[in-house]
């Protein structure tokens, strides 16, 4: 399964199980967390207006408008996402990155969390990210390294994603839309302690195949790498 396929996309997040069970990895994480990250880099810009694209069940979208005095507005591919997050009082719908049904220059700033990689068309998607900001407006972008929780990739094997947007290649992708890149890494360890979590993480990588596990012994120490990237919509 491709990360990046819009149907396998579509089956990933037709409901919130397959994300909950990823995010189940990290409860006993060490290190600086990269969604804080994220929302001081959008705190730092004072916005009056934020998009944020794939925000799934919504839970930045609500902390921003909540926190911060500004007007937030929510996309994602999935019907079920848009759902949650309406729940949490988030002005949510249902749209594609690749294109935004909003004006240009219509935002201050513009949040991308752990979705690009899933764009089958990365340069698109941030072509209309810049088209939709205001000369000088933010664009924060959430990636992962290729190397992120590598020890538990391997005992997922062949049913790991393929990374195609990382924090190895992202600022290269980003800088032929935006100007004045900058990365924040935000690295650490999670400790995995029960079969069940690993398992359900395997599963969730594709649902349409039982999971293959290689051997391992708990508890299991695997690291975290992900990073935040803050850029400019400027001349470039």
């Amino acid at each position: 399964m491709r990360i990046n396929d819009p149907s396998a996309v579509a089956r990933q997040y037709a409901r919130e199980e397959n994300l909950e069970a990823r995010r189940s990895l990290y409860a006993n994480a060490e290190g600086p967390d990269p969604r804080e990250v994220a929302f001081q880099a959008v705190a730092e810009c004072a916005p009056d207006r934020v998009i944020e694209v794939g925000g799934g069940p919504g839970e930045l979208a609500a902390r921003i408008a909540d926190e911060l005095p500004c007007e937030v507005v929510m996309v994602d591919v999935s019907p079920r996402m848009v759902e949650l997050a309406r729940a949490r009082g988030v002005d949510a719908h249902v749209g594609d990155v690749q294109e935004l049904s909003f004006e240009s220059d219509s935002f201050d700033c513009a949040v991308a969390a752990w979705m690009l990689f899933h764009v089958p068309d990365i340069d698109r998607g941030l072509a209309e990210l810049a088209r939709v900001l205001r000369h000088g407006g933010r664009l924060v972008v959430v990636t992962n390294s290729a190397d992120h929780l590598s020890e538990l990739r391997a005992i997922a094997g062949t049913a790991a994603w393929k990374r195609v947007f990382t924090r190895e290649n992202g600022a290269e992708a980003i800088g032929r839309h935006f100007s004045q890149i900058e990365r924040r890494d935000a690295d650490g360890w999670v400790t995995i302690e029960d079969d069940e979590t690993i398992r359900r993480f395997v599963a969730s990588l594709d649902p349409d195949q039982p999971p293959v596990l290689s051997e391992y012994t708990l508890p299991l120490r695997s690291r975290r790498a992900s990073s935040v990237f803050v850029a400019t919509k400027g001349t470039l």
